[in-house]
């Protein structure tokens, strides 16, 4: 049997500020898991999204560093039904005191796209077909 992707794992500097992010895109993880060094949960697909704390990942990993110059670390994109949703996702994260990094536009591969970055410095798409 080959091997299948199972997760997408994700280290954090600050678990709670990350599960107000990715809750605000939908994203359910369990209540009280701000305090947890580490938190799981389900995506669609049966893909799982992991969050663990720098510290956590330390414990196991004592050489384990931030990548240099505060560069992404992953990036996942998402999709939304529709343009007007694009827009609405982006304004929400934003208007939160997230960090936008494009702002929507109607990119020539036919989709409405956008661009956020998550407390860490990763990079989030935002995308809908046109």
């Amino acid at each position: 049997m080959a091997p299948r992707v199972d997760a997408i794992g994700l280290v954090v500097a600050d678990m709670s500020r990350s599960l107000s992010f990715y809750r605000r895109l939908g994203i359910h993880f369990p209540e009280g898991a701000e305090s947890e060094p580490h938190v799981e949960a389900a995506l669609p697909g049966g893909l799982r999204l992991l969050l663990d704390t720098e510290r956590t990942v330390r414990s196991f990993d004592p050489d384990w560093q931030a990548p240099e110059g505060g560069g992404p670390r992953a990036a996942l994109a998402f999709a939304c039904d529709s343009p007007a949703e694009v827009d609405k996702v982006y304004a929400d994260l934003v208007a939160a005191g997230f960090e936008g990094h494009k702002e929507p536009w109607d990119a020539f591969w036919g989709q409405r796209y956008a661009m956020v970055h998550d407390p860490d410095g990763n990079g989030v798409d935002l995308f809908a077909r046109l």
